[in-house]
């Protein structure tokens, strides 16, 4: 009877040590991916309380979120006073690779997780996120996924707070300066994959041509940001289908 009972707490032993391992593992992979989000958070902290949010409201979209450029176009939308659908409609294009990016992630799931854990999986897939976990050979298990996840998703939040509570503080001028993190952002993720993929390339042209168009031709002055960014991504990624 002992005998069995130290079997017992010799495997429940093991597994703990398992668990914290994947943790510990996928904790160290988020450390890069945090570091990268504290200086995009940072500004998006400073444009949401700029743009009249509260720093308590600016830290929830974040801690909600998770979004980087749907929360960007969400919270400018807001800012320009678009309408509830419109604002819906906008972030709901621009997150939906998020669904795309579970359902491939999926595959690489335990069969048998519960679907509370996926849900929370989901939740914290980002880009960088989804192209670290993708790249594992063995399964994705859930301890690994949350040592993925909770780094980078506090450094989000953290820096959204500091960037929020900074806005009374940084002068104008350094607070507009802090916006090239935005942009630097986005060239930091198209330009790799416009490298390796033509049609990625045209993709890219193609939304920015439709975008200036929009916002710089006279007879299109009338249509607001929300149905630019919609237009403008939808139109996109027709033609990447099409590619």
């Amino acid at each position: 009877m002992n005998a069995k009972f130290d079997l017992i707490c010799q495997r429940r032993s093991g597994q703990g040590t398992n668990i914290l391992q994947e943790f510990l593992y996928g904790f160290r992979q988020g450390i890069p991916i945090a570091l990268g989000y504290i200086p995009v958070s940072f500004t998006f902290g400073l444009m949401a309380v700029n743009g009249g949010i509260s720093v308590l409201a600016a830290i929830f979209i974040s801690m909600t979120n998770l979004t980087s450029a749907g929360q960007f176009a969400g919270v400018s939308l807001i800012i320009s006073g678009a309408p509830l659908y419109e604002i819906s409609l906008a972030t709901f294009v621009i997150n939906i690779r998020y669904a795309l990016m579970s359902l491939s992630l999926s595959q690489k799931v335990p069969i048998n997780m519960p679907l509370l854990k996926k849900c929370i999986m989901a939740f914290g897939i980002t880009d960088e996120i989804f192209a670290v976990a993708s790249m594992e050979e063995k399964e994705v298990t859930f301890p690994y996924m949350m040592g993925l996840i909770s780094l980078p998703y506090w450094g989000w939040a953290l820096g959204t707070a500091a960037g929020a509570m900074a806005s009374s503080v940084l002068p104008s001028f350094l607070q507009s300066a802090m916006g090239i993190a935005l942009y630097a952002m986005f060239i930091a993720l198209f330009i790799p994959a416009a490298k390796k993929s033509t049609a990625a390339l045209v993709v890219v042209v193609v939304a920015v041509c439709i975008s200036s168009m929009l916002s710089w031709i006279p007879c299109f002055k009338a249509i607001s940001s929300g149905w630019s960014i919609i237009i403008s991504a939808v139109s996109a990624s027709a033609v990447g289908a099409l590619l």
